[in-house]
């Protein structure tokens, strides 16, 4: 933390901040602190941790009209001996550096962007949840911050990470899905891949339909054939067929999960079968009706892991699940919580310890 400037105002802030709901949702609370570095003459100047507060921008701002940004999310975890840690960190700055370069942004290095996960977590120690299945949620972001109307990259942009203590992403323990087959969340060749707003911008109509039809995700098809099942708006998607656990390979539409890695190293841990294969729509239908595909569920940062309960379509047709509670996917899901709390081992390199800070 050696680089990363600290403001009094902010470890006041921090000092005084407490969360008394017992419901805390996702993202409902906000640290009251937040790490802001900017990048000006092709560097990346000193991070400072400060107080949470709005960003100053120019009205022409490159971000707010060509929507050159992309963030992450990760968390940290309270250990039951009163350890922190993040939950593979390193993966997520690789990520986002990917999503930097495909958006045409500088790379933030990945060691600074562990640290800044680090610092702002350390100050953030007692608002980190104590009860299992909750976390500090964190939310690295990089805006281009540049002013000017001609469409060209930005050279200026400022780097931010905050914090949240979180809940459940989902209030059920499973999710009905609506199945879009006529719009497109991501094409071949497009940023379907890189965690940048605009692609969840293209999500939200059919989002509001998918409320409209009372369940809780969209399922997204291929762009080409709109066959093939690719991901949920913001999570990937798993099928259990035969006893498989079986995912959609990634591509260029297809978000890298950090989840989706972490349980499919879980399951062949375990020795469970995990392939990655194209999943057609209509064999995924006749499966669930034969019984050959017993459980799906979603996986994601924020949503960890929820089975699925049924796909909706536009004509009000619903397939149920067989197993809707997913008795495979919630004993998954239930090793790698305990994993990120620290209650069983994780594997080599999973944990990143916070470092104590006394303040």
């Amino acid at each position: 933390m050696k680089r990363i400037e600290i403001q009094s105002e902010a470890v006041e802030k921090i000092k005084k901040y407490t969360v008394t709901d017992q419901v805390l949702g996702f993202g409902k609370y906000m640290a009251p602190i937040m790490v802001i570095a900017e990048y000006k003459n092709g560097a990346w100047g000193k991070a400072t941790l400060m107080p949470y507060g709005p960003l100053q921008l120019d009205p022409c701002a490159k971000v707010l009209h060509y929507a050159q940004e992309i963030f992450e999310g990760l968390k940290a975890y309270r250990h039951p001996e009163g350890d922190i840690t993040l939950f593979r960190p390193e993966l997520n700055a690789q990520r986002f550096n990917f999503s930097a370069a495909r958006m045409a942004m500088p790379e933030y290095p990945v060691d600074m962007f562990v640290e800044a996960c680090e610092t702002i977590t350390a100050y953030s120690r007692n608002i980190v949840p104590k009860r299992l299945g909750e976390s500090l949620y964190l939310r690295p972001f990089m805006i281009a911050s540049e002013a000017g109307l001609g469409i060209k990259p930005a050279k200026e942009f400022i780097f931010g990470v905050v914090a949240s203590p979180s809940g459940n992403y989902f209030s059920s323990s499973s999710v009905k899905v609506y199945v879009e087959r006529d719009e497109v969340r991501a094409a071949t060749g497009g940023i379907g891949n890189a965690k940048t707003g605009g692609n969840y911008a293209a999500s939200l109509r059919s989002y509001k339909r998918t409320l409209e039809e009372s369940c809780d995700q969209t399922m997204w098809l291929d762009s080409k054939e709109h066959a093939y099942v690719e991901e949920m708006s913001g999570m990937n998607f798993f099928a259990v067929i035969n006893g498989v656990f079986t995912t959609p390979p990634l591509s260029d539409s297809i978000l890298a999960g950090v989840t989706r890695r972490s349980l499919m190293e879980l399951a062949q841990r375990r020795k469970w079968p995990v392939v990655e294969e194209r999943i057609h729509l209509d064999d995924l239908i006749a499966k669930i009706k034969s019984g050959a595909c017993t459980e799906a569920f979603v996986c994601g940062t924020a949503s960890v892991l929820v089975p699925i309960a049924s796909l909706k379509f536009k004509d009000g047709t619903t397939i149920h699940m067989r197993e809707p509670d997913g008795k495979l996917c919630l004993e998954l899901k239930e090793e790698l919580i305990n994993v990120q709390a620290g209650r069983v081992e994780a594997p080599e390199g999973w944990l990143h310890p916070v470092p104590v800070i006394e303040f």
